[in-house]
């Protein structure tokens, strides 16, 4: 017996416990589902405030990006993490492929186990059966209505009458403000600070340095939608001044910065001129005083929170 207990905890993978702690409000806070999984070994815990319903999760999508092999992603319980079975397989298969491990404190769910994996199966078998079943019923519903002599869908949209076109619209606009709402306490900050001295390319990528992946389009177009809902300042719209190949820089020095605040300015040059990026004098070479130049420079403008001190630790590495 002491064997058996021995090859399971050999099993055990033996990188990092890293826990996902999430609530769905500002008002919430991730106290007690910290408290769990610290019980329960994780050093390392990453929060996020958003709701349940919604895909759009920055800082488990950074998670996701970052997480090694070997390490274990944990929760307190299934539904801090997806919003569906479907969602929860995604992620799990996200893990999958990079040899990580997910496991639930409060749920039959740990995929370094036989018995977590044998759940897991189960779960993908429901989510398989219950695609099958929405895709039978579609079919049936289909083929009543062609025996009855009706086309599938809304009438009203497929003649094209203005009263269900303009009801269609409405929906659609509602939908997608809903969307809006649910992650722009996520971006809108960063917007507001960068806007409009920067340009909606700028604000992107910082954006996604951040974990937050939108293009300039659908950013300008949601910025759009809050302002004409008089949720945001109509001058976040003004067109940004003409920019100086500096500013450009000073931008992503601010990105590389933010993304691993740990870099040190040595290895920030070093990225840069992988990058092929011209010093501000048009040189190959970067050094790490131009690089804390331009990280003081985000500082002053915004792009950087913080007081200094994490440069001055990084110009002694």
């Amino acid at each position: 017996m002491a064997r058996d207990t021995q090859n399971r905890a050999s099993r055990r993978p033996q990188g990092r416990l890293i826990g996902y702690a999430r609530v769905s409000t500002d008002e919430q806070t991730t106290e007690a589902q910290e408290i769990e999984l610290r019980s329960a070994g994780c050093d390392v815990i990453v929060q996020e405030h958003g709701s349940g319903a919604s895909r759009a999760r920055p800082a488990l999508a950074k998670l996701l990006r970052e997480i090694g092999a070997g390490d274990t992603l944990i929760v307190v319980r299934l539904d801090r993490l997806a919003r569906s079975v479907s969602h929860l397989l995604d992620v799990i298969e996200d893990l999958t492929a990079k040899s990580a491990h997910f496991r639930s404190l409060r749920d039959p769910i740990d995929t370094t186990t036989p018995q977590g994996m044998f759940s897991l199966q189960v779960l993908g078998a429901v989510a398989q059966l219950e695609r099958a079943l929405i895709s039978e019923r579609t079919k049936a519903g289909i083929k009543a209505a062609k025996s009855k002599g009706r086309l599938p869908g809304n009438p009203g949209i497929r003649e094209r009458r203005p009263e269900m076109l303009a009801k269609m619209t409405a929906a659609q606009k509602a939908a997608y403000g809903d969307r809006v709402q649910a992650t722009a306490s996520q971006w809108l900050p960063i917007v507001r600070r960068m806007r409009p001295d920067h340009s909606w390319d700028d604000i992107a990528r910082v954006l996604r340095q951040r974990g937050f992946d939108s293009t300039p389009e659908r950013l300008r177009r949601a910025v759009k939608w809050l302002v004409g809902e008089h949720m945001a300042d109509r001058a976040l719209l003004r067109k940004s001044p003409p920019r100086l190949p500096e500013d450009r820089l000073v931008t992503l020095v601010a990105g590389i910065h933010v993304s691993n605040p740990n870099l040190t300015l040595r290895e920030i040059a070093s990225q840069l001129e992988r990058l092929h990026e011209r010093t501000p004098r048009g040189g190959s070479k970067w050094s790490p005083s131009s690089v804390k130049n331009l990280i003081d420079r985000a500082r002053r403008s915004g792009l950087i929170a913080g007081d200094g001190n994490t440069t001055e630790a990084a110009t002694k590495g």
